[in-house]
């Protein structure tokens, strides 16, 4: 199986300056109120070297493994879930190129995505996006068609992932259903990637979430990432790598439970006491959250079981909060409110949890 991740080095233990959390954390209430991507964020993630942290060490990167993301992911999104979303796509588009890239791709991208220079965005749906017509031109080009892909980074992202069909339906990697399926990276400029921002989001409201929709986008061999027809097999790899947006849901449920803290407060409760006793279950659950995602970051086939766990347990610790407040006229605590919200959104980012369920019970069946 091809390596998605390094190993990292022994000095490269992943650590957040605590001037960007602060940042971050001041973003997120820009954006709960405004609904879009905050660029003061944005500048401050590419300017502290965040870009860089899936980048192999060998073109300027960290380095760092599943383990290393899931870290970072976590404590990112205990701060601002949004841009959490959006690091997760491009530390994935990152590890996508290092194992599958080109000499030319990796030389061309990936120096750039360390330096902060470029932010990239997966845009391809579970069943595949793009619709390619047949080649054309010299230059043995395809022209995408699809219907938009919704994803977080649309409009502010650099360059995306697409999925286009490539040759018929019964050539290439059969796996998860993208036989005759590949993969393109293509520069947000490109001609014929339309960008259509979501009007105004429920939920991870400064992710830029919008759809990337392919009209007429032509692409080259130089655009394609990895065999011609073989996003299953790449797909496969993602899913056992042990990157998981679980780690996005683990630091929403830190952030649910420092709310309950700061809200109730706890110095000094009798342990006995209902409210210490319903304190010290949500604390548990979170350590459990918190457990599995890390759990995959080490042993990458649990993967799609830490998402599914992690976002459904950080939805039942949000609503339990919302209950604790409640006796205390708090129920429509604002903060409360968007952090529910966004964890209700991570259960259908891809791969979306009845997908997991069904991953899973395909795996139970071998």
């Amino acid at each position: 199986m091809t390596v998605l991740f390094e190993t990292p080095r022994a000095d490269t233990k992943p650590e957040l300056d605590s001037a960007l959390l602060d940042v971050l954390r001041a973003a997120s209430v820009r954006t709960a109120r405004t609904g879009r991507a905050d660029e003061t964020a944005l500048r401050a993630v590419r300017g502290f070297g965040l870009l860089g942290l899936a980048v192999p060490a060998g073109y300027g990167g960290a380095g760092g493994d599943a383990a290393a993301v899931n870290a970072v992911l976590e404590e990112i999104a205990r701060v601002d879930p949004s841009m959490a979303a959006i690091l997760f796509q491009h530390f994935a588009v990152s590890a996508f190129i290092g194992a599958w890239g080109t000499p030319a791709q990796r030389e061309r991208l990936l120096p750039r995505m360390a330096a902060g220079w470029v932010l990239a965005a997966s845009a391809w749906g579970e069943t595949g996006t793009g619709a390619a017509r047949e080649r054309v031109g010299a230059d043995g080009s395809w022209t995408l068609d699809g219907a938009g892909y919704c994803t977080a980074g649309a409009g502010v992202c650099d360059v995306y992932l697409v999925l286009g069909r490539t040759s018929a339906a019964a050539d290439g990697d059969a796996r998860h259903g993208l036989r005759g399926q590949t993969f393109f990276l293509v520069p947000a400029d490109r001609p014929g990637l339309l960008l259509e921002p979501s009007p105004d989001p429920a939920a991870m409201r400064g992710s830029a979430a919008g759809c990337v929709r392919l009209s007429g986008c032509r692409v080259t061999d130089g655009d394609r990432l990895g065999p011609l027809g073989g996003a299953g097999e790449i797909v496969a790899g993602v899913r056992e790598s042990g990157a998981t947006l679980g780690a996005v849901s683990a630091g929403i449920a830190r952030a649910v439970l420092d709310l309950a803290l700061a809200r109730l407060g706890h110095a000094g409760l009798p342990a006995e006491s209902p409210r210490a006793a319903r304190l010290v279950e949500l604390a548990v659950s979170v350590e459990a959250v918190r457990a599995m995602v890390a759990g995959a970051g080490r042993q990458g086939p649990t993967a799609v079981h830490s998402k599914l766990y992690a976002s459904q347990a950080t939805e039942r610790i949000a609503l339990e909060v919302s209950r604790l407040l409640e006796p205390a006229g708090q129920v429509t605590d604002r903060q409360l409110t968007t952090l529910l919200a966004d964890a209700r959104a991570v259960t259908e980012m891809g791969p979306t949890n009845q997908l997991c369920r069904e991953l899973i019970a395909a795996s139970l069946q071998r």
